[in-house]
């Protein structure tokens, strides 16, 4: 049996989790309250305002669903698309191609805007497949995990809505690390996790419905496919004087979100972003020595997860080792790639707290020593 005082202290430079900050593992500590608590109520009220400024928006219901983010992709999913709706939705990497499963499994007809991976969506693309098909449903990331590809959002959310297509946005990485501003770009759902730029474990997918989106879920002819994620009942719970019970929320991840949200207002976003894009800069400085090289034009480059395409010497001699390497030896996570990028590139994450250049250093210093 593991015993839990003798876990590594690992720097997790993955796509996720993060290292929490040290105030949100305080924070996770302190005593219970039940989920109905009026002390606990009212810090849940203050949380749902933090997310609020994470998010860029006024939406009354933004809350964090208690489940990671990918229960935050499915809960916009199921509750804006019924059996036999059209959604486009742009594939630029893994989690495009996710909402697409997502979609598909709640009944609605899957139309898809392709982009190789590492490359952005094709906005003309997007806009012209928006006008063709006039979904119901308009979706994609704005940072694409898998490939470390930072999405613009205005021309695609403006095209949809032209359509009255409703638009849901994947904010899982990009939140808190930099700037989402769903009501300037007009946005109607949108989600992300507590585990990366926010500084916290993962356990809460905060999510944000704007009132278009409500409407939409009032309207439907047919009942919500998850009882679970159906906004109308978490409603009940998280917004008004009288609360109902729904589930019991995880009282201690709400803690240690609230302590990250605060960590977040006294740094500042802008400055918290500027951290991100000096951190990912002297990560690429810091590896080109080794023959690593971004996948991902600069201009479309995801600043809190850089895609680094792997020289061919380590191709040659297995990455895979080497990232056992600098796990084993030196407690430093890297993350390998995904989809057709498997084998080809590392995803390196310096997220939330990890965006540091003592990050990189010690990323470099690793392996300086492993590939001496």
């Amino acid at each position: 049996m593991i015993d839990l005082n003798t876990l590594p202290e690992r720097l997790l430079l993955g796509p996720g989790p993060s290292n929490a900050h040290p105030r949100v593992l305080d924070a996770l500590s302190r005593p219970l309250l039940g989920h109905l608590d009026p002390l606990f109520i009212e810090l849940l009220d203050e949380v749902k305002q933090g997310l609020r400024n994470v998010f860029g928006t006024t939406n009354a219901f933004t809350l964090p669903i208690s489940a990671t983010g990918s229960a935050g992709m499915e809960a916009c999913m199921v509750n804006l698309l019924e059996p036999g709706d059209n959604i486009l939705v742009g594939v630029n990497g893994v989690f495009g191609g996710r909402m697409c499963e997502v979609a598909s499994r709640a009944g609605a007809k899957v139309h898809r805007v392709e982009a190789a991976f590492g490359e952005p969506l094709d906005v003309d693309a997007m806009v012209t497949a928006i006008r063709a098909t006039r979904p119901q449903l308009t979706a994609f990331v704005h940072a694409e995990t898998s490939t470390g590809v930072l999405q613009r959002v205005p021309e695609i959310a403006a095209a949809a809505r032209e359509v009255g297509s409703l638009v849901v946005l994947d904010c899982v990485t990009s939140v808190a690390g930099v700037a989402v501003e769903l009501d300037e770009w007009g946005i109607d759902a949108a989600y992300s996790g507590t585990q990366k730029c926010l500084s916290c474990p993962p356990s809460l997918s905060p999510v944000s419905f704007s009132d278009r989106a409500l409407e939409r879920v009032r309207e439907r002819a047919t009942p919500v496919q998850s009882w679970y994620l159906d906004v109308s009942l978490l409603a009940g719970y998280y917004e008004g004087a009288k609360r109902a019970y729904h589930h019991t929320a995880p009282i201690s991840s709400i803690y240690g979100l609230s302590e990250g949200l605060q960590l977040v207002e006294e740094e500042g976003l802008a400055a918290r972003e500027a951290r991100h894009r000096e951190a990912a800069a002297a990560l690429i400085d810091g590896v080109a020595e080794f023959g690593f090289t971004p996948l991902v034009a600069a201009e479309h480059r995801l600043p809190m997860l850089t895609s680094l395409q792997l020289p061919e010497a380590i191709l040659n001699s297995g990455e895979a080792e080497l990232r056992g390497a600098l796990l084993n030896k030196h407690n430093i996570e890297v993350g390998a790639g995904l989809g057709s990028l498997a084998g080809q590139i590392w995803r390196v994450g310096l997220m939330g707290e990890n965006a540091r250049i003592t990050s990189v250093d010690r990323l470099v210093g690793a392996l300086r020593e492993e590939l001496s």
